[in-house]
């Protein structure tokens, strides 16, 4: 008998995640999937248009929440979820990074008793700042089985005391539709639509509060921006909310720094691949251009993904005027980092998911422990060796 699960998405990000997983999980042909859209992001340009692009179906079930204050929306979320629970009543629910559906959706299910399957687990930026962070927090407190991307997931996790039969690493979800629409994504030349010369510009994206809220800051980064882009120019796919900020200080930009219009997906992947620099405070894209071997100087002045400056292609320079200048300079003068192969992004992590996640549920299913060292199938001996991860055999099963 097929598992049935519920796979849960609300916001641009988890679109990115839920396509491959999707995917992995119709090819096994043992799940029936229940693809719930909460509507955390609902217009055309942050869900609409993601799905036709990402291959993803109408979902089966739209809670259609729209937006609201953190505590308001996780509300609405929390409360449209629990009927749909309790009518489908899956084996599993599997959520995605780190948005308020996430946590929303973890803490309904996690008290009717239906297990939790966290894809992207682990990852702490250890600043509860960050609405995030929390979510992240929370979710994986509740979660049965822990999907982690990178090594920093797995340890977080262990330090917080989670048992190690709950933890498969699996690599990064996001990696996989990237590598899925990698085709299409070469095909595009958007720097050309903008006189731009393929290694010739650097792209921008801009929306967390830390550095757009705060006028000094914003405008104290948009200044250093400008700078920058007198020797490269900087095309700016500008957020909604960035865009409201920045019409409110009233600045006159010079035309090296090119505002425009938010892009789709494919773009963005587009405009990163053939960019000399990305500056940017996105988690997402810290990763896409570490996969894609460009510069990118996080505006930020922690991150969730340690990877990407470990062995990808991140810096952390805040929103330091003087940080983000010299990190550019080294860029420049062809003197900045280059990446190194990230172990299991290599677009298989949405299978080993599908594998983990069958594994698990069969071992609730027959009353048998749960091995996380065979949870990832065919995959797992190359991502044991890869990760140098040893495990004591322990064993669990879905709670």
């Amino acid at each position: 008998m097929a598992h049935h699960v519920l796979l849960v998405a609300g916001a641009r990000p988890n679109f990115i995640k839920v396509a491959p997983v999707l995917r992995a999980l119709d090819a096994r042909g043992t799940f029936r999937v229940t693809l719930v859209h909460t509507g955390q992001h609902y217009d055309e340009a942050m869900s609409g248009g993601f799905f036709r692009t990402l291959g993803i179906p109408e979902p089966d079930v739209n809670l259609s929440v729209g937006s609201a204050s953190h505590a308001v929306q996780t509300a609405r979320i929390m409360e449209r979820f629990e009927p749909v629970i309790e009518s489908e009543r899956p084996a599993c629910i599997v959520v995605f990074g780190d948005v308020n559906s996430t946590a929303a959706c973890a803490l309904v299910a996690a008290k009717l008793l239906v297990p939790i399957v966290h894809v992207e687990a682990g990852l702490r930026s250890f600043d509860r700042t960050m609405p995030e962070e929390i979510n992240r927090i929370v979710t994986d407190a509740l979660s049965g089985l822990l999907l982690t991307s990178e090594p920093a997931g797995r340890r977080n996790l262990l330090a917080e005391g989670r048992p190690e039969a709950a933890i498969v690493d699996i690599g990064n979800v996001m990696i996989d539709s990237l590598e899925h629409m990698r085709a299409q994504m070469e095909a595009l030349e958007p720097g050309r639509h903008h006189g731009l010369a393929r290694g010739r510009y650097g792209v921008v994206t801009l929306h967390r509060p830390s550095n757009v809220d705060d006028p000094t800051v914003l405008q104290g980064v948009l200044q250093c921006l400008e700078r920058c882009a007198a020797d490269v120019p900087l095309l700016f796919p500008v957020h909604p909310r960035t865009r409201a900020r920045i019409d409110a200080l009233g600045l006159s930009l010079g035309s090296a720094l090119r505002l425009v219009d938010p892009v789709d997906y494919i773009e963005s992947l587009a405009l990163q691949a053939g960019a000399a620099v990305v500056f940017t405070d996105s988690g997402g894209i810290q990763e896409e251009a570490s996969h894609l071997d460009v510069p990118c100087l996080t505006l930020r002045p922690n991150t969730e993904r340690p990877i990407t400056v470990e062995l990808g292609t991140s810096t952390l320079v805040g929103n330091d005027p003087v940080a983000i200048e010299q990190a550019f300079l080294a860029i420049l003068a062809g003197s900045y980092k280059k990446a190194s192969p990230i172990p299991l992004w290599d677009g298989h992590a949405a299978e080993r998911a599908a594998a983990a996640i069958e594994g698990w549920l069969d071992s609730a299913a027959s009353d048998r422990p749960f091995d996380p060292d065979t949870a990832a199938g065919r995959h797992d001996t190359r991502a044991r060796e890869a990760l140098g991860v040893q495990r004591a055999g322990r064993t669990s099963k879905p709670r």
